[in-house]
């Protein structure tokens, strides 16, 4: 199956640096922004150097108003601190889809965001990573956060289904799962769902019979037991390391042999 390529990208605009802004005067924007976290604010405020703390980056819109697109905590310090003036690179001319880009872009080799703040971020910037996986986890009456019935949080892990193997297969992914083990939180866990999009994603056009692969998953076990053997697998087993990758393949492995219960030899899916 063809891989999506997303990418970030921007207009050209108008950007000044070195100008200096009033503290007070800075606006945040939370659909374009990650969380405020006060107390790694209030830390970095503890031990702030005036000179050393670098320009903040903020948009410019055309009424006026100005807001933070990265510095947010740099931002709250200066509050904290009772610092009236800040230095910052001013970016003119973008709308808030974009000054959203432009955080994600910022932030993508620096301190990262959590992955649900990237992914808020994202949606708001229009990215059609999180537009797409959002499409899909609507359809299925799910969110991304605290893991539970109805919401998923293995955030990265369902983003990197999009991202390999496309909007379809996380579709078909949480279709499989939801039918072999029902509306449960751990009917919803990382590992299962990224070895079931490896399995679709490598093998989806020759297993076309979703209910089927769903029966034949369901029969090997509950969603529970498998995340049990699964880590069993990835921790032993001449496995030499027990990260997500690991997990994966053995998941992987795991969805190959239990479609090929019962099947003659000449149908069934070999391991790669």
């Amino acid at each position: 199956m063809g891989k999506k390529r997303y990418d970030y990208k921007l207009p050209e605009h108008e950007v000044e640096y070195g100008i200096e802004l009033a503290v007070a005067s800075l606006k945040i924007d939370v659909e374009a922004q990650r969380t405020l976290n006060k107390k790694r604010a209030e830390t970095i405020a503890k031990g702030l150097v005036k000179e050393a703390m670098g320009a903040i980056v903020v948009s410019r819109r055309p009424n006026g108003d100005t807001y933070i697109v990265d510095g947010m905590h740099r931002h709250y310090a200066c509050q904290y601190l009772g610092i009236e003036k800040i230095m910052a690179e001013v970016h003119h001319g973008l709308t808030q889809q974009e000054e959203a880009i432009l955080f994600l872009i910022k932030n993508r080799e620096s301190s990262k965001p959590s992955a649900l703040d990237e992914f808020k971020v994202g949606l708001t910037a229009g990215v059609p990573l999180f537009v797409d996986t959002y499409a899909v986890l609507r359809q299925h009456n799910l969110e991304l956060g605290a893991s539970s019935t109805n919401s998923i949080g293995a955030v990265s892990g369902v983003l990197r289904i999009t991202q390999e193997h496309g909007q379809a297969t996380l579709d078909r992914t949480l279709t499989v799962v939801e039918k072999a083990w029902g509306r449960d939180r751990s009917t919803w866990d990382g590992v299962l769902l990224s070895g079931v999009s490896e399995f679709l994603g490598r093998h989806g056009d020759v297993v076309d019979d979703d209910a089927l692969l769903a029966e034949k998953i369901a029969k090997a076990g509950h969603a529970a037991g498998w995340i049990g053997t699964v880590h069993a697998q990835a921790s032993g087993g001449g496995m030499h390391n027990s990260g997500t990758g690991s997990r994966t393949s053995t998941c992987y492995r795991l969805v190959v042999d239990a479609w090929n219960k019962g099947r003659r030899k000449g149908s069934r899916i070999e391991h790669s």
